[in-house]
């Protein structure tokens, strides 16, 4: 099936007798056991697993053509648990510009137990030479946050795959819509499922998708399931019911993401947008390869450093001054505010996910903003 319809019809639940078009939300954290000790239901706890959960499992695992997922409570508990499954002293190598989140955990998580190295990934070479004996996670984002980089998955995947490296590709900003990429070579797919899969800004979640159940996905399993880091029947649910309109979500920010990107671009107090669709984008022939379309995520530099900046996102009424992505309203941020000090953001930056109001009032909001 073509990503619209698993959309709709991969998340439906096994048909009860009650005949629900619409699967129910399944709150019991516990399962009926049969006469031989056994769970006819299929399900035992609802820790490890709930019929909404793996109902919403087995929809971004087809989306994504990976063999299983595991969904948590949030994006960060995705990276939290693939590092975990890790072992100590195992070195990864992480993109330079890399969510601060998840680069954070890192720092300040692992910095005893692993190694890692911050490297600008859209040079081959420099990942080939940071590998090391004890590398066993390439770790790559694209397209990135907050500039928008992008990096070539199917390239990297013949390095990770020469040197029995695991490769693990956060593609949140694409989402499964616009890119894939374990059909790319890479070993799993992670998602923050609070961003385009939930569209809302309603619900918090994220998920990891293997292309195969080996021994590190075993360890991530048990982590999900022992460690009890999961969405709840409600989440599950609301993700689920999200997601039958991701397709077609995603076609009106790419729609609106190409138009506010050359609105920007042409703009004379913006001195650089950062978005894969441009074709001065350094990485743009990678992306056209790669992606489906380019999405609605974009970051810019005002004119006049981080004070104009700072008045510019105090100025805007139809944009959200406010973080996360991926909603249906057009949200704008001034991205080194959050990351903090040791940032490596431009401080002039600001980061726009493009919502799915008209083009012509999101431009109109920016005009009235940027003066």
């Amino acid at each position: 099936m073509k990503p619209e319809t698993l959309a709709i019809h991969a998340a439906n639940l096994v048909k009860i007798n009650t005949g629900d078009v619409t699967p129910p939300i399944s709150l019991s954290t516990t399962f009926f056991r049969g006469e031989d000790g056994g769970y006819p239901g299929g399900h035992m706890y609802s820790r490890v697993s709930n019929p909404n959960r793996s109902a919403l499992e087995n929809t971004v695992c087809k989306l994504e053509y990976g063999e299983d997922a595991a969904a948590f409570s949030s994006g960060n508990t995705c990276g939290l648990a693939l590092f975990q499954a890790l072992k100590p002293g195992s070195h990864i190598i992480a993109p330079d510009d890399m969510y601060w989140g998840i680069k954070k955990q890192l720092l300040t998580i692992f910095n005893d137990s692993l190694e890692f190295d911050f490297i600008d990934q859209t040079d081959l070479n420099l990942i080939r030479s940071a590998i090391k004996p004890h590398t066993k996670l390439i770790w790559i984002e694209t397209p990135s946050n907050p500039l928008l980089k992008i990096t070539d998955i199917e390239e990297i995947a013949k390095i990770a795959k020469a040197e029995n490296i695991t490769l693990v590709c956060d593609s949140t900003f694409a989402s499964p819509v616009l890119q894939n990429p374990i059909l790319l070579g890479a070993d799993m797919v992670m998602h923050s499922s609070t961003k385009y899969l939930g569209g809302h800004s309603d619900v918090l979640g994220g998920i990891l998708v293997t292309a195969k159940k080996d021994e590190l996905w075993e360890k991530i399993r048990n982590i999900q399931q022992t460690g009890g880091a999961v969405p709840s029947p409600f989440d599950c649910f609301l993700l689920s019911r999200s997601i039958k309109t991701l397709a077609y979500r995603m076609k009106g920010h790419c729609e609106n993401g190409k138009i506010i990107a050359d609105y920007l671009n042409n703009h004379p107090n913006v001195e650089a947008v950062f978005y894969p669709g441009l074709v001065d984008h350094p990485q743009h022939e990678i992306a056209k390869k790669q992606m489906k379309d380019f999405g609605g995520m974009m970051s810019f530099l005002v004119k006049g450093g981080v004070e104009a900046a700072h008045e510019m996102v105090n100025k805007v009424k139809l944009f959200a001054q406010a973080t996360s992505l991926g909603g249906v309203e057009s949200l704008i941020e001034h991205r080194y505010s959050v990351e903090g000090p040791d940032s490596k953001t431009p401080k002039n930056l600001l980061r726009i996910s493009v919502g799915l109001e008209h083009a012509d009032d999101i431009i109109a909001d920016l005009a009235q903003a940027l003066g």
